[in-house]
């Protein structure tokens, strides 16, 4: 899983309403089937609650990872300049290949998650950034999970398969 011996959380970004900025925490709360207290999805006010058209339920979203490491990819690729709150992912790890976690049992600090598949980019994702966003991001636009255990999630607790 990961990229170094130990993975952690480099940030955390939650955003309150659709389309609003994300804001930087250093600790939230995740609730199992729910997400993390205080971000759209919590109360299913995101712009993907309502999709439809795929297999995913709200919980399997609850939280979403990032790679930090992809930002730097992003712009030697694309010459795109990324934050760690533009790629509007809630957790943004730091030595943790996300794509690997499909399907795995993880725990980030004391909540214990559940990767469902990854979180491909979209048109919406690009409207709020810049033009070329949607294909630097292709295949590496992070990763949907589920919460199985609720906890409080902290800035560089450790990240690790069970």
């Amino acid at each position: 899983m990961s990229r170094n011996r130990d993975g952690r959380v480099a940030a955390i970004h939650i955003a309150p309403e659709a389309g609003a900025e994300m804001e930087s925490r250093t600790e939230i709360s995740a609730v199992e089937g729910r997400g993390l207290k205080g971000d759209r999805y919590f109360e299913r006010e995101g712009s993907w609650s309502g999709e439809r058209g795929r297999n995913l339920t709200h919980g399997d979203r609850a939280l979403t990872l990032f790679e930090v490491e992809t930002l730097a990819l992003v712009q030697r690729d694309a010459g795109i300049s990324l934050t760690d709150a533009d790629h509007r992912r809630n957790i943004t790890t730091e030595n943790v290949a996300v794509s690997h976690l499909v399907d795995e049992r993880f725990q980030i600090g004391e909540v214990v998650c559940e990767g469902v598949d990854l979180c491909e980019p979209c048109a919406y994702l690009e409207s709020l950034t810049e033009e070329g966003v949607l294909s630097a991001l292709i295949h590496r636009g992070g990763l949907n999970a589920r919460i199985v255990s609720s906890g409080t999630i902290r800035v560089d607790d450790p990240i690790h398969v069970i």
